[in-house]
């Protein structure tokens, strides 16, 4: 059994969403996170489209899942895909079963927005990150470098 019980995110929620927000997401300010999750509670947002956290017996938010719909996905088949954009446990709530009953919340809100395939993607070095997605079913499909130039 899990040590937490998965939701959808409500405006309660703010001031946890935005601690484990930077915490997953440091190079962001305070001010750019909480502007994205008051634009996300209001519609504003064009994603993400879902938002779920995970409560432990206590009460106390342990993690989120933020998930969107994208039209590609690197090793994936489909033009429909659920997708986990951010995916993040506090790190005295990892190996419990937190991130696994995250996943499988955000799969079956993927299944129901009518999606077969499920994606994501960590930084290169996140070797954290590469380890909870293969305990959590993921197949590693490569490592890719992006590269940009202004015009």
């Amino acid at each position: 059994m899990s040590a937490a019980s998965v939701r959808v995110v409500t405006p309660a929620d703010s001031g946890a969403w935005l601690r484990m927000r930077l915490a997953l997401w440091p190079s962001g300010s305070e001010a750019e996170h909480r502007e994205d999750i008051e634009r996300f509670l209001t519609g504003d947002a064009p994603e993400p489209l879902a938002v779920l956290v995970a409560e432990d017996r206590q009460g106390r938010l342990v993690g989120f899942a933020e998930l969107s719909i994208r039209g590609y996905a690197e090793g994936c088949r489909s033009t429909r895909v659920a997708y986990l954009e951010g995916w993040f446990v506090e790190p005295e709530a990892r190996r419990r079963g937190v991130g696994r009953a995250l996943i499988a919340a955000a799969e079956e809100w993927g299944r129901a927005q009518g999606c077969d395939e499920f994606a994501s993607d960590a930084d290169w070095d996140n070797e954290v990150s590469a380890a909870a997605h293969r305990a959590a079913g993921f197949t590693d499909v490569g490592l890719v470098r992006c590269f940009r130039k202004d015009l």
